[in-house]
């Protein structure tokens, strides 16, 4: 399902967005915001995950998986 939503953008962001339709590097305008928001919300999980990992190495050795493996046993993948 997908929902239609207004959204207002500079001019010069307009014409960055028609360009890369117009230079058929993306099929619409709608795909080229939709493509923004992915990598957006792609890059804000990799954060969340550089945050976690960051906190559970091994602070003297970096190497050290332990505290990594020990949160992961104890979160659900979400992979099927």
């Amino acid at each position: 399902m997908t929902t239609q939503i207004a959204v207002r953008l500079p001019d010069e962001l307009i014409e960055y967005v028609d360009g890369l339709v117009a230079s058929g590097a993306s099929p619409s305008r709608a795909a080229v915001v939709l493509r923004a928001i992915e990598d957006h919300r792609r890059n804000h999980f990799a954060e969340q995950d550089a945050r976690i990992y960051a906190s559970l190495i091994g602070k003297e050795d970096p190497d050290d998986l332990d505290g990594l493996a020990a949160w992961g046993t104890t979160h659900p993948m979400g992979i099927d």
